[in-house]
């Protein structure tokens, strides 16, 4: 072969050989990022009450809370209810609501759960608890966080729980409180009270500790628990692995859901800003910004009911992959978001009008699990 016809043929090879060394799936693979995924729905479960949060366990194994106070593990077809959950006020909006099963769960055999317990006072109080599972049992039950005042209108609990690559535990406080109704002068300023538990996302060890990089909250010292503040009833949240930054979504009032980028130390407004109107129809503010206040980066007028949240990692979802989704339970469906530069700019809406969406998480395979009520059930989403 001559030389110049043995290089080109060299060259020619070399190229088509890094060409075919990209892999269908990984960040250099494109082609299928704008193309639409076929999704099928698949039911996993039926015949429930209020499904409303639900984890994994490393082999595979579900773990889903009923509201009323039940706490289930699903390993193939059999379903089995865990002992040992402490007492627990189903009154209002309260009840047994998040789990997780910590990132580090090999290790340290720990999850967690959020519930709704009795306040000394009367009213309701809030409960962070780790524990460790035996033979479905409950074991080395610990108290975590626990709210410091009562929640005496039985609503606005909240409730989320996520995790940062680090370890460190993020969860959601409603504002609690007497009332929810919104404006400068509401009765009830939990949210805004730096030193009050309600309100708040707050970020913790799992061990229960203050990690470093906690903010100094006006008014304070040191720092706390409280991560952000002026939330409303935050049921929402869930950690981006792009950009390494934790969303929330929280109920506004009569409209103005919002979905934020939660930063530290921020304030995110409620009782005294909303893109809503109380339940009366009167203003909650004149304008829905404030100086000092993060503004959303997505708002629903009127209000879905926005509740449990998952960003689509897998790319089998295609163009689905980096949307955010987010349930609504007032509005029955699942948002679809599509995201760029840390901005909602479309919408589209799944599962219309099949029930009230709790809950949504990605599984470890990939596939959407989403919890519906009426009757409470939980469905997957697979893409084809």
């Amino acid at each position: 072969m001559p030389i110049r016809t043995l290089f080109l043929f060299l060259a020619f090879a070399g190229i088509f050989s890094c060409t075919s060394s990209k892999k269908e799936g990984t960040v250099e693979d494109t082609s299928q990022m704008t193309v639409e995924p076929t999704v099928k729905t698949v039911p996993l479960i039926s015949g429930y009450e209020v499904i409303w949060g639900m984890d994994f366990l490393p082999n595979g194994d579900l773990l889903f809370t009923e509201k009323k106070g039940k706490l289930h593990r699903k390993s193939g077809d059999k379903i089995t209810e865990i002992t040992g959950l402490p007492v627990i006020n189903t009154s209002g909006q309260g009840g047994l609501l998040d789990v997780r099963v910590s990132p580090q769960y090999n290790s340290n055999g720990w999850i967690f759960i959020t519930y709704a317990g009795n306040h000394p006072s009367g009213g309701g109080s809030f409960h962070l608890m780790r524990f460790k599972l035996l033979n479905d049992q409950i074991t080395e039950p610990k108290i975590l966080l626990i709210s410091n005042s009562a929640n005496t209108m039985t609503g606005h609990y909240g409730s989320r729980i996520d995790f940062d690559e680090a370890g460190n535990l993020y969860v959601s406080f409603g504002e609690g409180g007497a009332t929810s109704y919104g404006g400068v002068n509401s009765p009830n300023k939990n949210a805004q009270d730096v030193n009050s538990t309600w309100g708040k996302v707050h970020r913790i060890t799992q061990d229960g500790g203050i990690p470093a990089g906690n903010p100094v909250l006006p008014g304070n010292t040191t720092p706390t628990t409280v991560y952000s503040y002026g939330h409303r009833n935050p049921q929402g949240l869930v950690y981006n692995p792009s950009t390494k930054e934790i969303w929330e979504a929280e109920h506004g009032p009569k409209g103005g859901d919002e979905v934020n980028i939660i930063k530290a130390g921020n304030n995110y407004g409620w009782p005294l800003v909303s893109y809503g109107v109380n339940y009366d129809d009167k203003p909650v503010s004149a304008s829905p910004t404030m100086a000092g206040v993060t503004d959303p980066v997505h708002n629903w007028v009127p209000s879905i009911g926005a509740c449990g949240m998952a960003f689509i990692t897998d790319k089998k979802f295609k163009s689905w992959t980096g949307n955010l989704l987010v349930g609504g339970l007032a509005l029955q469906y699942l948002a679809r978001l599509e995201i760029k530069d840390n901005k909602v700019v479309k919408e589209h809406k799944l599962l219309d009008k099949v029930g009230r969406i709790r809950h949504v998480r990605q599984a470890p395979d990939g596939s959407i699990y989403v919890s519906i009520e009426g009757p409470g059930r939980i469905v997957r989403l697979v893409a084809e």
